[in-house]
């Protein structure tokens, strides 16, 4: 139960409703408790009229009819009072299991890119799906059926001891043994329970990428070869899930072997007192096993409630290990943060957490607010990497990076993000509408902004050639549009944004060299006024920049204009030799 601890906040968050929800139970359940009564009364009032004590048969009739009517009342209120209970507990089950979802995805947000490098997309999935579905029932039905069970336990039992002492001990003789086998049969569920949850987990991340790389399948053919590998994971998980449902249904035959024998002895015992005469009325016994039967479903439900709580234990404990992972970028400044868009890197080494590369080596250089800069460098040389730690997605690891001669550190985070246009290398589109992928960064964008925004990406005359136009719904990750589509797409959602900071991760790479200079010229309007970093592996796209930087291996071995490049010798005028080249032949 350790690991359950973490939702006790949120027993104290809706204690209120809890609090009524555990008084409409035992009231539930004394009505309940009534009818049984009620029943035993009856028995007794035909017996006495059957044994001359009542002669009057009206006034049997009349007690009957009472007796019958206190049943129907009793069995009615019993009824409303349950459907309060479930109408209680199952909406506090359901509100903590929106707050948990919501605590987790916000947790989820919070952390940094090297933690998504490490963890499966489907496992992040399954654990605010599944795993939170698996919590809720413990604070929903398994709480329910706890409270109602020791209730209905305490009102019965007592109620047998005050009308037959030594018949309720016999009645109750197999209770402690159940108890020792659903605490062996749980030890069991829990070990099970938490092997299917993790199983579960990579079957989920299997699905999802198969799903989410289903043009590549295609592509190269291996959908037999996909599907073999899903029937053996298929298979693996039916094992693991057949070896917890064995365990779990040893519960119900145990129980209703142990009533079983309790009815029994209730019979045999009761039947023996009753002649002897320790017991007067017949009606005692008959309510004694109708107690009984009502305690077959509490019982069960110990088994059932156990196994829930095991279940909720092994998913909690899976949730809580994602919880207590700290965020690696933290915003530790809560005053505003104005950002102009002055960018120094002052020796600024880096190397990536999850792989160890060394991705820039001292790097220095500054761009001033209103130039255009441009990186440009082979695969791997630290081009994104500067964009990414400008953006603070990562922290450097030595040196310094000021933007408006302030460490970026001690900039708000909200204000530095806000106050930036990111397209990255792989242009990412949601599964919306394209004009809601547009405004992703101005959601209250006017359609004039949004138009404008498209027409300067050189995006607007394929957008309004879709059916629907701008509220054409994309597929996932935009995969119903092309590359150069998707990455027009996102330089228009930088745009829109109008940000102090523009940045533009190789993002002209997927479309022809006459699209690329419209948005060329039409960036030169947008970047006014605004510091631009542009990664690049075309001459073309960088050669009007203030700056061109040139990196090699995390270092940078030239930098200058344009036609301070390719005048002298070096990587930029072999690489604007061999473009010129190409576009010539």
């Amino acid at each position: 139960m350790k690991e359950l601890k973490y939702i006790n906040k949120y027993f104290i968050k809706y204690k209120g409703r809890l609090i009524l929800g555990l008084i409409i139970t035992i009231i539930a359940r004394l009505f309940a408790l009534l009818t049984p009564k009620f029943i035993g009364d009856t028995i007794d009032v035909v017996e006495k009229y059957l044994n001359k004590d009542i002669t009057n048969i009206e006034i049997v009739k009349s007690q009957l009819l009472t007796n019958i009517l206190l049943i129907i009342g009793s069995t009615l209120l019993a009824a409303l009072f349950t459907f309060l209970m479930r109408q209680t507990f199952i909406v506090v089950s359901r509100n903590i299991e929106f707050d948990l979802k919501n605590k987790i995805f916000q947790h989820y947000q919070k952390l940094s890119l090297n933690f998504y490098k490490q963890n499966r997309t489907g496992d992040l999935m399954n654990r605010i799906s599944e795993d939170v579905s698996k919590v809720r029932m413990y604070v929903g039905p398994a709480l329910m059926y706890s409270v109602t069970t020791l209730t209905l336990f305490i009102v019965v039992i007592s109620y047998m001891l005050y009308k037959a002492p030594v018949l309720t001990l016999y009645a109750i003789a197999p209770l402690p043994i159940l108890s020792v086998a659903i605490y062996k049969l749980s030890t069991a569920i829990h070990k099970k329970s938490t092997a299917v949850q993790q199983f579960l987990s990579k079957l989920t991340t299997f699905s999802q990428e198969s799903f989410t790389g289903i043009t590549v399948i295609k592509a190269y053919g291996i959908e037999p070869q996909l599907t073999n590998e899903f029937e053996t994971l298929a298979e693996t998980g039916k094992k693991k899930n057949l070896d917890l449902a064995r365990v779990q249904a040893l519960f119900f035959p145990m129980m209703i072997l142990l009533i079983g024998m309790s009815n029994i002895l209730v019979l045999y015992i009761g039947g023996n007192q009753f002649i002897s005469g320790e017991i007067k009325e017949m009606g005692t016994i008959v309510s004694f096993l109708i107690y009984v039967n009502m305690l077959t479903w509490p019982v069960a439900v110990v088994g059932w409630v156990t196994s829930m709580i095991q279940q909720a234990e092994a998913s909690q404990k899976r949730i809580n290990e994602f919880l207590k992972v700290k965020p690696e970028i933290i915003n530790t400044v809560k005053k505003q943060t104005p950002i102009t868009g002055n960018i120094t890197f002052n020796q600024v080494t880096f190397t990536y957490p999850d792989t160890n590369i060394t991705a820039l080596k001292n790097i220095s250089f500054s761009v001033n607010k209103g130039e255009t800069t441009a990186i440009i460098g082979n695969t791997g040389s630290g081009k994104s990497t500067i964009l990414e730690l400008i953006g603070r997605l990562y922290d450097i690891n030595s040196g310094e990076l000021l933007i408006d001669n302030t460490p970026i550190k001690n900039l708000n985070l909200h204000n530095l993000r806000d106050n930036l246009g990111y397209v990255p290398q792989d242009a990412f589109l949601f599964s919306d509408t394209i004009a809601n992928n547009i405004k992703f960064g101005k959601p209250n964008a006017s359609e004039e902004e949004l138009i404008e925004a498209a027409k300067k990406a050189v995006v607007h005359k394929n957008i309004i050639g879709f059916k629907k136009g701008y509220n054409t719904i994309l597929g996932e990750r935009g995969i119903t549009l092309s590359g150069g589509q998707k990455q027009r797409l996102s330089i228009a959602r930088a745009i829109i944004k109008n940000p102090k900071i523009l940045l533009l991760d190789d993002c002209l790479s997927a479309v022809d060299t006459q699209t690329e200079e419209k948005i060329l010229r039409h960036l030169t309007s947008v970047t006014k006024n605004k510091t631009t970093l542009i990664v690049s592996h075309r001459i073309s796209t960088v050669k009007n920049a203030d700056k061109i930087i040139v990196l090699k291996k995390g270092e940078i071995i030239q930098q200058g204009t344009h036609n301070e490049l390719i005048n002298q010798e070096g990587y930029y005028k072999k690489l604007y030799t061999k473009q010129l080249l190409e576009k010539e032949s």
